[in-house]
This record gives structure tokens, sequence and C-alpha cells, in this order.
């Protein structure tokens, strides 16, 4: 099954192609600084797409990429000079993630204008029948965020969830982040001497310091492994083929598996998450069990069909 570190790596070689290609070429600082390229891994993602190409696969029908000196270079690639035209589904997950980004307070002038012309061609009524909903951003959110940005220690004052005891960590932040409805920031922990991710609301206290951190040039990607609790949102659904991407990207339980379909435990804080995911995923997807969510379900669904009438 297909790591969603490739699936993520394919899909910045398939954004890198034509973004060059419509250059002619670019410079290599430029490349790393919108691709959030390390030196290795754009070598590595060019030296991908030099034995890539139309089928044949003889020398004249593979695409060229390389770096000439301090300049991105890709050629006989015309088939990729024009992205692919976006299915309604994938125009709507970019909405999404669009709006999240939005939502968050940390989209730029330029996306911020793409989101409202997406809108206005995908969904014009997105304001009232597709919800972003990143969570309660506490003023701990805004600190972090803003001590990642400046690279300063933090020392905080932390509850663990599977512990449940208090400590006290100086922490490096990287990354802030919201999934499953939470915030959440990653960074080095000098307590353990390794990177952590912690809870935002599980932190009491919050204190930035004046001294400095040199950020990693790669950092893990931001995730967190999810821990059900007895106050979770529970359901069981099944899965078809299509939608099997979803053992990828959520911690879930399987309950058990066929070539028809796969059953799985999904827990979430609430039933807004599994109820998205659901409408996301359509015909693919079954809900066997969960009252909460198949109302919540109903009702996202009926304020997306008035939408369209």
């Amino acid at each position: 099954m297909t790591s969603s570190r490739t699936v993520s790596r394919l899909s910045r070689i398939l954004a890198l192609i034509p973004y060059v290609l419509e250059k002619q070429s670019a410079d290599v600082s430029e490349i790393l600084d919108r691709f959030d390229y390390s030196e290795d891994q754009l070598t590595r993602d060019l030296n991908t797409v030099f034995v890539c190409g139309l089928p044949g696969y003889g020398p004249g029908d593979l695409m060229e990429a390389y770096i000439d000196e301090d300049k991105v270079i890709i050629d006989a690639a015309d088939y990729f000079t024009r992205a692919p035209r976006l299915t309604s589904t994938e125009a709507l997950g970019l909405l999404a993630a669009g709006m999240t980004v939005v939502g968050m307070g940390e989209a730029t002038p330029a996306l911020e204008s793409a989101v409202r012309k997406l809108t206005k061609a995908v969904m014009p009524e997105a304001s009232s029948a597709l919800v972003v909903d990143v969570g309660d951003e506490s003023d701990n959110v805004g600190i972090l965020r803003n001590a990642a940005a400046d690279q300063r220690v933090v020392r905080i004052t932390y509850r663990s969830v599977g512990k449940e005891e208090t400590t006290d960590r100086d922490i490096e932040p990287w990354t802030v982040f919201t999934t499953l409805g939470r915030w959440y920031v990653m960074g080095h922990c000098r307590l353990v001497d390794d990177h952590r991710t912690f809870r935002v609301d599980r932190i009491r206290d919050i204190e930035v310091t004046d001294e400095l951190f040199e950020r990693p040039k790669r950092v893990p990607d931001p995730g967190v492994g999810y821990t059900a609790s007895e106050d979770d949102v529970v359901c069981t659904i099944d899965l078809y083929p299509k939608a099997l991407w979803v053992l990828e990207y959520y911690p879930v339980e399987v309950l058990r598996q066929s070539s028809r379909s796969t059953r799985i435990r999904f827990s979430a804080p609430d039933a807004e998450v599994p109820a998205r995911l659901l409408l996301r995923l359509g015909r693919d997807a079954k809900l066997v069990k969960g009252i909460e969510v198949a109302e919540r379900v109903n009702d996202l669904g009926g304020r997306l069909l008035i939408a369209y009438q």
C-alpha cells in the first residue's frame, strides 16, 4: 500500500514540473523555498524525473531534469505544461484545504484571493454549506506559532495524556498544527532529548525565553498518534476498495477485512470528524454503527443539498 510520504513526494513532483516548465528555468533557491525542499530532496526528485517519460522509454522519450549552476532545468515534458483538470471531488478538497489555512490565520493575501475565486467557481454558498473547523485557537497557539517563527525556546508545564503526569519542559517548537479538532505543537523536547508532539490544551503554563535555537533543515511531517479516550465518539464504518487510503491517514482499528470491504472502528473527539469523512467518501464507504455520526451526516448532507438546489 502506498505510504503517505510517497503520496506527498509525488504530489510535490507533479507541482514542480509545470512550475519550472512555465518559467523555462528557476533559481535553485526559489525552488527550495517555494516547495519546501532541501537540496538533497530536490536532487533526488530531479533524478527520478530524469528516468520518467512516455512509453518506449528510450533516450528520446525521457524527460530532462537537472541543475545547471544555480538553475533548475526541466525539458522534454510538454505534456506537463498544463496541469490536468480537477475533478469535482478534488476541487472541493482543494477548497476545504485552502479554507483551513485561511481559518488558521496563516494564509497569504495571494492564497486568500485564490480561495475566494475557487469558492465562486466551485461552491458559491461554501460559507454556509461548507464549514472548516480548525478547533478553538487558544492564546497559547499564537504564542507557540510566534515562538516557532522566531526560533525561540519555550518553557512549558505539561500534563501528559497517557501517563497523566505533570512535567516542566524546555522545547524548541518547529511546527504548530491542528488535526482531529485539536491543536498540537511539534518540536525538540530537551527533557527527553528527542522530538515530541504536545497537545496545546494540555499546556498549563508557558513562557517564551530569550534563548534562540536552530531549526533542523529536515523535520518530520506534522502528525500525531491519536489515543482514544472514554469521551470519544465511536462508530463502525465499512470501507470499499477505493476508500482504503483511510487506513493510512487516520488512526483506526481494523475489525475485519475481505476483498469486498474493510470494517473499521473510528474514534474521534466528536461526530464532526467521521461525518465529514463519510460525506467525502460517498459511495466508497458505509456507516454501520454510530447514531451521533449518522445524525451529523444527515445534518451536513442536508445543508449541502440545499446549497445545490
